[in-house]
């Protein structure tokens, strides 16, 4: 999806029509009307379901059809698309909890970098999501007019931060 701009220069540009000495009259300001961009809806956030959730990303999201997505992606397809980021966080969580439990524990000893590896186990999941996202959304989404992407926002019930799929 592509939107065109007008020129910049031109973007902040007031023209006045000459005004007529005889007639007391307020100046006529026109300005350029910018094209709208298409009205885009608002995302769909598909949450973490899990019970274990480690910097922000929980070991499973929601595998349950938002109803907003009706007739525009078949639920099977949604299905199969959940299913599959929920194989890789059952894969790569697991390890992650490991490291975390490690690093908890040796940490006071460590001042710290004990948690490091959990850091970056952490990171290297989410890139492996989203990398499996993309590949989703070349596969499928993009033909729909749907992107799918790993986002950070703010939990309903507390002030931590969680990563859903929009």
């Amino acid at each position: 999806m592509s939107v065109l701009l007008p020129n910049m220069a031109d973007f902040d540009t007031i023209y006045e029509l000459e005004e007529e000495e005889e007639e007391e009259s307020e100046p006529v300001v026109r300005s350029q009307e910018l094209p709208r961009p298409r009205d885009a809806p608002d995302p769909v956030a598909v949450r973490g379901a899990g019970h274990i959730t480690v910097f922000g990303l929980s070991n499973k999201f929601d595998t349950e059809f938002p109803s907003v997505l009706t007739g525009k992606v078949a639920p099977e397809e949604f299905k199969t698309s959940i299913s599959r980021v929920n194989a890789c966080l059952r894969k790569n969580l697991p390890v992650n909890v490991k490291w975390l439990l490690c690093g908890c524990l040796c940490c006071c000893c460590t001042l710290g970098c004990s948690l490091w590896p959990v850091v970056c186990l952490n990171k290297r999941t989410r890139r492996s999501i989203q990398k499996l996202l993309e590949w989703e959304n070349n596969r499928l989404y993009h033909k729909l007019g749907l992107h799918w992407k790993l986002s950070k926002r703010k939990c309903e019930t507390s002030n931590m931060m969680e990563y859903v799929s929009i």
